[in-house]
């Protein structure tokens, strides 16, 4: 069970997601992800790509050119991911009137803390 929610951790952080779903067209380069995923730091950027290559999620591919030219791109592994994701975010579309309803409804139906006094 342990290994099970490292895995969900891992794929379901801030920037996985959002890489797989940017590499899901094809290939790309680590500037062209860099410019893709707005507010993803360099460090986080080539950490969460490290992980996900680890994890077999996306492959890496090198080229002998000049300048050296680096490729990313989904794996099989990866591909299955994305169709979940992409089912959850279709989950999310279709029911986020419902959600933001039932958030308010809870919302106002807290006490207030500043009415305490």
């Amino acid at each position: 069970m342990a290994f099970i929610r490292e895995v969900l951790d891992r794929v379901g952080d801030k920037w996985s997601l959002l890489l797989i779903a940017v590499l899901e067209p094809g290939p790309l380069r680590y500037t062209d992800l860099q410019r893709q995923v707005p507010g993803i730091s360099q460090r986080m950027l080539t950490l969460t790509l490290r992980q996900l290559r680890q994890d077999g999620l996306i492959s890496r591919t090198a080229y002998a050119e000049v300048p050296p030219r680096v490729e990313y791109t989904l794996t099989p592994l990866g591909r299955g991911l994305h169709e979940i994701a992409t089912s959850l975010v279709g989950w999310a579309a279709a029911h986020h009137d419902e959600i933001r309803e039932n958030r308010a409804r809870t919302t106002s139906a807290q006490p207030s803390t500043t009415a305490r006094a």
